[in-house]
């Protein structure tokens, strides 16, 4: 990845701009542009007014002072361009007088993807313009715009080719046999690294400290084949060492890990980073320099301020785009301020049913510190730990920083008596729920400032699992900000109560499939029976009331089997939310009747996700079986189900596997890469992100430490995946491009479960 990486580094991304690019093209496969050197005369293009070849060159006599398309050279046929993969357009132009021409692949309705401008002067000049399509366009053509010259003008262009990057040469990098957690061990902890190796006896392996000298040895321990990597490895089990400092190695044979540090306060800094991840994804707000530094600072985003159209008035889906979405017309009539919240992921829309599970990670983490000794005492996440505006107002940061979402949320509500809305023929009374989502009507491109999306911002349509995430999550809020904000706490309940009630109306309004790449993903769920039992314990937990009580118990998730309620192995996420119910239920004082039950099902649930790390098949103690879209987030969320185990009963053999399987996405696993941003030696560093695609331009940093990559995805497919990763191995099926949006995204959601877990581990 790396020649890659530096290859698109040197090459001009621009917005609009003029472009003066000589840098050589990207070789690259196919050619699209056809006759672009004009051999064949005029075939396959068109121009006015009609033009000449003169020496290779297509020749047009622009006249002076038309503006637009007036005048025009463009190509007669369409051609696909591929959403989110890279393109170079090169050719040479030159005009009898100076002046800037507009070079544009349009495909109605959308954007232009390609939208540059080029300074001709009398000489020729060779053009190299390279850009990433925000939207898919299978009908887009390649059009200079010629209109604008001063005076009349002789515009002559040759040599055009357009092509989309080269990727045969990319290979998947394994990074050294030997696998660790490349941030560290806590002293007090497992430690244990993966060894591909090619022979089924016992190695010795050695630990050497920063100055080289050896600190311990010992013997491997052969495992065999690891499923999900196709590799052969054997277990290196150091735990007994528990000697701090930093830069520790391990080798074995003629391979050496990269270094690691062991450390009592190994987690701390990540726990901050995690947490400000969250802060650096907020919407509606400036960010700020003095608190993130000047490369992450940046204006309010979709603020009405002009390009943007905003969050402040936002109107329902337009008509024409509800057709596509619900295929049936629907709208509403009415505006919604939906400021604040966090954006969602590599895109800049919001969503409630991500954000539901994302605010609620947050707040989980806060309500552990309240019952879980001094050791692990609120103090880590109190008023003034993190970098955030809100620091030092009396309320812990880590709630303040959950409320900038749980206030978005509430802000999605429909409003009381609104009129009737269009769902499936009928028009129903959806006064109470919450629109699913919010977005733009087009897709940005990479990258793309909050403050400069000119996009119009849309309401999409209610939905039933949008209300329960509203409820959950403001019910959590509720109980937690009563002690530091009671009218907040109150409206938060009322929100939360009156969504409930909605989502009892209305149970089946679902959002569907098909309301998808219109700007924004689909996150649709046809089963919203999980969302009615978390809904309705936290609402029962904050309130005690017998309504909810009845609700949760008489719910199929209250009395199903572990790994259902669990959704173990492939673990829980928004579309599965029943676990958050559960662990809850399972740790926050109530007077539920089957409280000991409730906490023997965590328990059953640690000891499945334990079969899965102990099987021999599994060579690198993760808790996945299968690697999914965002396969981190689940591993991690597992990781959440064995750390509680150890809360409730003290058994260290949970503190131990949970401890052992957040190795896994600090780099111990097949690729040895660690998924989080800043943290190891080879730490993902191209994130597919608007904020931070770094890799397509080198005027936006790099994602901040703490932000994490969604992982390995054995179904991945985009353009990078597509090109790179033909018949991977499902641990092997990641690639660190920022393109690559199906493994290389990062996400709120991936972020409040990394959040969580490495909150617990700072407290072991």
């Amino acid at each position: 990845m790396t020649s890659r990486s530096l290859l698109l580094a040197t090459v001009a991304f621009a917005f609009s701009t003029t472009a003066q690019v000589t840098k050589p093209p990207i070789p690259g496969s196919p050619q699209i542009v056809e006759n672009g050197d004009f051999v064949n005369g005029t075939t396959g293009w068109d121009s006015s007014p009609p033009g000449t070849i003169i020496n290779g060159m297509y020749c047009v006599n622009v006249p002076a002072g038309a503006k637009g398309n007036s005048s025009f050279l463009k190509t007669t046929y369409n051609f696909l361009e591929t959403k989110n993969d890279v393109y170079t357009l090169n050719f040479t132009a030159m005009s009898s007088i100076g002046y800037d021409i507009l070079i544009q692949t349009p495909d109605p309705s959308l954007d232009p993807n390609l939208n540059m401008a080029a300074a001709l002067t009398t000489s020729s000049y060779p053009f190299s313009m390279t850009f990433s399509p925000a939207n898919q366009a299978p009908n887009a053509t390649l059009e200079f715009i010629l209109g604008g010259a001063p005076s009349a003008a002789t515009v002559c262009i040759g040599s055009v080719s357009m092509k989309r990057i080269d990727r045969s040469g990319i290979r998947q990098d394994y990074g050294p046999a030997i696998k660790v957690n490349q941030l560290g061990y806590l002293p007090s902890g497992p430690k244990l690294a993966t060894v591909v190796t090619n022979t089924t006896a016992s190695e010795q392996w050695s630990l050497y400290n920063a100055a080289g000298d050896a600190c311990a040895t010992g013997q491997t321990t052969y495992r065999g084949k690891d499923d999900a990597s196709n590799q052969t490895v054997s277990i290196v089990d150091f735990s007994s060492f528990a000697t701090e400092g930093d830069s520790y190695t391990l080798s074995v044979g003629s391979a050496t890990s990269l270094p690691f540090a062991i450390s009592s306060t190994l987690y701390n800094n990540l726990r901050q980073d995690s947490l400000r991840f969250f802060y650096q994804q907020r919407s509606g707000i400036a960010i700020d320099s003095d608190l993130v530094g000047s490369q992450y600072a940046r204006a309010a985003g979709h603020v009405q301020i002009l390009p943007n159209l905003g969050d402040v008035v936002v109107p329902c889906q337009a008509v024409h785009d509800s057709l596509i979405a619900y295929l049936e017309p629907w709208t509403c009539n009415y505006t919604l301020d939906v400021t604040r919240g966090w954006y969602d992921a590599g895109d800049q829309g919001k969503y409630v049913v991500n954000g539901g599970i994302s605010a609620a990670q947050l707040l989980m983490q806060y309500e552990r510190s309240l019952h879980y000794g001094v050791k692990n005492g609120s103090a880590q996440l109190g008023d003034g730990s993190l970098r955030i505006p809100e620091r030092n107002n009396g309320v812990p940061d880590i709630l303040d920083e959950a409320r900038w979402e749980v206030e978005f949320l509430m802000k999605m509500q429909v409003p009381y008596n609104s009129t009737p809305q269009l769902f499936n023929g009928s028009y129903i009374d959806m006064s109470g729920l919450a629109h699913h989502k919010m977005h733009d009507n087009q897709w940005t491109p990479l990258p793309t400032d909050p403050s400069q999306d000119p996009k119009r911002r849309e309401l999409h349509r209610p939905s039933t699992a949008a209300a329960l995430n509203l409820a959950a999550a403001a019910a959590m809020a509720a109980r937690l900000f009563k002690p530091f904000d009671a009218a907040f706490a109150r409206k938060a309940l009322n929100a939360a109560q009156t969504a409930y009630a909605a989502a009892l109306k209305h149970p089946a309004i679902l959002a569907p499939g098909t309301d998808w790449d219109l700007g924004g993903g689909a996150y649709s769920d046809n089963d919203v029976s999980d969302e009615f039992y978390w809904a309705a314990a936290e609402l029962y937990l904050t309130t005690g009331g017998l309504q909810y009580l009845g609700d949760l118990t008489a719910n199929p998730y209250h009395t199903a089997n572990v790994s259902t309620a669990f959704s173990i192995p492939s673990g829980f996420g928004w579309p599965s939310v029943a676990a958050l119910g559960r662990l809850d239920l399972a740790t926050v004082p109530s007077n539920i009747s089957n409280h000991s039950a409730i906490v023997q099902s965590v328990m059953d649930a640690a000891d499945m996700l334990l079969a899965v790390q102990q099987n021999s098949s599994n060579g690198y103690d993760v808790l996945l079986t299968s690697y999914q879209w965002g396969s981190n987030s689940n591993a991690l969320n597992n990781v959440q189900i064995v750390a509680t185990a150890a809360d409730l009963t003290g058994n260290a053999t949970y503190r131990s596997a949970a401890l052992s399987a957040i190795d896994y996405v600090l780099g111990r696993n097949a690729l040895a890469q660690s998924y989080i941003r800043g943290y190891g030696t080879k730490d993902t560093q191209n994130v597919h992100s608007r904020l931070y695609a770094h890799e397509l331009d080198p005027r936006v940093p790099q994602a901040p430490p703490g932000a994490m990559a969604g992982g390995a995805n054995q179904a991945a497919s985009d353009p990078p995946a597509d090109d790179v990763l033909q018949g991977c191995a499902p641990q092997t099926c990641y690639v660190d491009d920022v393109n690559s949006y199906s493994t290389n995204e990062v996400a709120i959601n991936w972020g409040s479960a990394l959040a969580w877990v490495v909150g617990w581990a700072a407290s072991q």
